[in-house]
């Protein structure tokens, strides 16, 4: 019985150690296996920073070639937050606009050092008097602005002197065309004039003559006038001026036309403003020109209105309109160019000039017609005087 029993216990005692080996081992081969676990994880967290550490140098890398191009571009660019404060810059902005742009406000640096210009509301003028073109752009993570100057000054250049040649050639063709049309009513005048002191010329026929002579002498002077102006390219000599007065010459210069009763002429301002910046003499040619070609589209009786209002702070805006014949489409695509007429005894001037005298006001021209229904012409001139404008605002602010 004892046997039995001690038997039993050495049979368990060795399943016991058995299952004690069998443990331990499992235990290593565990310990063995985590232990390479833990190596191919430091290898690859090794791996990942050596990664992210070329990563890092690569990013510095670029951002350092970014500074180093905005630096060396000759735009300038400013970064805007979302308050409309400087908040970077490159070295051509310090260049364009001055030291320590950083924390500035934008608008009030933009009044100050950025000059607005009447020939393209798209540009402005630096203190040092080169032109810059502006461009802003927004950023749709931070909502930061990003503000562009470029300097447009060489383009500016080439592009007037590119105008100038194409000008030039405009102005042989110009004479070529003259020729004719100044000596025909030059002729006319003189035979008119060598018919006044003969004996036998009746009072009532030297009347007659004489207003013929001055009919042919007033169209050489808008001949000459129109010459004068398209040669000078819009480039006008501007002064603070009245409104009123250039009505009161318009009104003046229709006098004889509304005496004969043929047209009936109105004219209405409806601007509050009187003080005006331009050239008064270039403007009362120009809407003359447009008067008397809407009283040669009128073939026997009729009207032409012209109106003048304010449409914001610094523009008026003119209407000249007739009951006249109108034009067509094809007509109406070249009215403005140099030298086209639809008159046999027109130079094709006219219109032209308008147009260089309107975009020297800093303003733009419209026309709209049609066959049998009339024609308008819509003149923008930004012409109010700034200074009395910016003082009538502050005025009925208070």
């Amino acid at each position: 019985m004892n046997e039995t029993k001690k038997s039993l216990n050495a049979e368990q005692l060795t399943d016991a150690f058995r299952a004690f080996n069998q443990l331990s081992e499992d235990l290593t081969n565990s310990y063995q296996g985590l232990e390479e676990q833990v190596e191919k994880l430091h290898q690859e967290l090794a791996a990942a920073r050596s990664e992210r550490l070329k990563t890092l140098d690569e990013k510095e890398a670029l951002a350092a070639r970014l500074q180093q191009l905005l630096g060396a571009l000759p735009a300038a660019i400013v970064i805007l937050d979302v308050q409309g404060e400087i908040v970077d810059c490159n070295a051509q902005a310090n260049n364009f606009l001055g030291d320590s742009l950083v924390g500035q406000q934008w608008e009030e640096l933009a009044q100050l050092r950025l000059l607005s210009v009447l020939d393209n509301p798209l540009e402005r003028q630096l203190l040092n008097g080169l032109r810059v073109n502006i461009i802003s752009s927004s950023l749709p993570e931070t909502k930061e602005q990003v503000i562009v100057l470029s300097d447009v000054s060489e383009m500016n250049a080439l592009q007037e002197s590119l105008n100038q040649k194409k000008h030039l050639s405009a102005m042989g063709e110009m004479v070529a065309s003259m020729a004719h049309q100044v000596r025909t009513p030059l002729s006319t005048a003189i035979l008119y004039a060598s018919q006044l002191s003969h004996p036998a010329v009746t009072e009532e026929k030297r009347q007659r003559f004489s207003k013929r002579i001055l009919e042919r002498l007033h169209y050489l002077e808008r001949q000459v006038n129109d010459m004068l102006v398209f040669a000078k390219e819009g480039r006008l000599a501007m002064e603070v001026f009245s409104l009123q007065d250039l009505i009161n010459q318009l009104n003046v210069s229709m006098l004889d036309t509304l005496s004969a009763g043929k047209v009936q002429f109105h004219i209405e301002n409806n601007c509050p403003i009187d003080r005006m910046d331009g050239n008064i003499d270039a403007l009362h040619g120009a809407i003359m020109n447009l008067i008397n070609n809407g009283l040669e589209a009128i073939p026997e009786e009729g009207h032409i209105e012209c109106i003048v209002a304010q449409t914001d702070k610094q523009q008026i805006e003119i209407k000249i309109r007739d009951s006249g014949i109108g034009m067509d489409e094809q007509q109406l695509k070249r009215i403005f160019e140099p030298f086209f007429t639809t008159r046999t005894a027109g130079t094709g001037l006219g219109l032209a000039v308008v147009d260089s005298v309107v975009k020297a006001h800093g303003g733009k021209i419209f026309c709209a017609s049609e066959l049998g229904a009339g024609t308008e012409f819509t003149l923008q001139l930004k012409c109010i005087e700034q200074n009395f404008a910016a003082n009538l605002s502050s005025e009925k602010s208070e």
